[in-house]
């Protein structure tokens, strides 16, 4: 909650990022893997699931493996893992929780979309919370570039995020290297208002949309503490908790930086508003104490183990030199990459690289066969032609 008076610096803002957003971990095949999958729901006839069905669901108890089911705000649930050692573990172990998930699901008369976006355009919000409410008036009053993005993403997107340990400097820099090839290889959300939309995947183009301020890439040379530092000081804030239960939208645009400087009618901003503050800002790599890769589309079974596999394989496994230059064709093709896919010569450079890499330390990751199958026969079916999930699905529409 705000204070009366200042009591935070910008050189307490570094040292809460230094020491909460980049802790120091081992790096290797020995660290650990965290995996998050969310998924549009829909019922028997094709619609979006209702809030009762969804919550029917969340009811149904824990996963078997220890993932910790949650609701988005138009309906989709989300898995988020357990940490794992090793990636082998992480997929097998998510693999059994998503298949609960699955039957739970059926037995309701509902199921998983394979779509990383719903193509039929946004959909309700269902969750009512009032840091929800917040959100979604933030984006209607001019916190998004396009009408419709901000409702789109928070209701109708579904997202796979791999969480890697945080690590050494150089994987801050990797991972963002690494951003592009990801977006463009597992790219499965071409459609919007039933009809193609001109973007692989028109998920990232929903979050590029919204306050670039809190989606835009975080990385920007001054290094991992600088960089995440200067993005938190220099991103609007969306909102202020004066009291627990009491959520405030904050209308004029202000940084969290004037807010440290100049200070509100509502308090100065502590170190708890801090953290609130990072919990709202949604760049393609996010540290959070490890890093987050959040820019993968979902994908349906078997698919979404693959790029869990080769984040993984290129951040634990691979030198960090070889994976620079393997992904040197690639790196910051954001934009492209959301746009076109594969269909970027670059980005296929990039993205057959970073599978040859991969396939390099396969044997090394302890992949059960039917992740090891995934990855070979993805490779094969998406990568080797240039192709992405989004092109089956545009030759579908055709």
């Amino acid at each position: 909650m705000p204070a009366p008076r200042p009591s935070l610096t910008v050189a307490d803002v570094e040292a809460f990022v230094s020491q909460r957003c980049f802790p120091r971990s081992t790096d290797g095949p020995a660290a650990k893997v965290g995996v998050e999958l969310e998924w549009l729901i829909h019922n028997g006839d094709g619609h979006r699931a209702s809030l009762a069905q969804v919550e029917a669901v969340l009811a149904a108890g824990p996963l078997p493996q220890g993932g910790r089911l949650t609701l988005e705000p138009g309906g989709q649930l989300e898995i988020s893992s357990v940490p794992f050692s090793g990636v082998g573990r992480a997929c097998a172990e998510m693999a059994v929780d998503v298949e609960a998930l699955a039957a739970r699901l059926a037995a309701a008369g509902l199921d998983r979309s394979g779509l990383a976006l719903d193509p039929g355009g946004p959909a309700e919000r269902l969750v009512d919370s009032p840091r929800y409410r917040c959100m979604a008036k933030f984006f209607d009053e001019g916190g998004e570039l396009w009408p419709g993005a901000g409702q789109a993403m928070m209701c109708g997107t579904a997202g796979i995020h791999v969480n890697l340990d945080a690590g050494t400097e150089d994987r801050w820099h990797l991972a963002h290297a690494l951003g592009p090839v990801l977006i463009a290889a597992f790219a499965n959300s071409p459609l919007w208002l039933g009809r193609p939309s001109g973007w692989r995947s028109t998920r990232m183009a929903c979050w590029a949309a919204i306050d670039p301020t809190r989606t835009s890439v975080a990385r920007a040379a001054r290094g991992c503490v600088g960089d995440w530092t200067t993005f938190a000081l220099d991103a609007r804030v969306m909102l202020m908790r004066p009291s627990p239960n009491d959520f405030v939208n904050i209308r004029r645009p202000m940084t969290f930086g004037a807010w440290l400087a100049n200070g509100h009618e509502l308090g100065w901003p502590t170190e708890d508003d801090l953290a609130y503050h990072l919990s709202t800002l949604f760049p393609p790599v996010r540290p959070k104490g490890w890093l987050e890769l959040r820019m993968i589309d979902a994908l349906p079974d078997p698919w979404w183990r693959v790029p869990v596999v080769v984040a993984t394989a290129l951040l634990d496994h691979v030198p960090s030199a070889d994976a620079f230059f393997a992904l040197a064709p690639a790196e910051d093709r954001w934009s492209a990459a959301a746009r076109a896919g594969l269909s970027d010569p670059a980005l296929a450079d990039g993205a057959r690289r970073a599978f040859a890499l991969t396939a390099d330390v396969l044997p090394d990751l302890g992949l059960d066969a039917v992740t090891a199958d995934a990855f070979n026969d993805y490779e094969e079916r998406f990568v080797t032609r240039q192709r992405c999930p989004a092109n089956d699905a545009l030759e579908v529409v055709a």
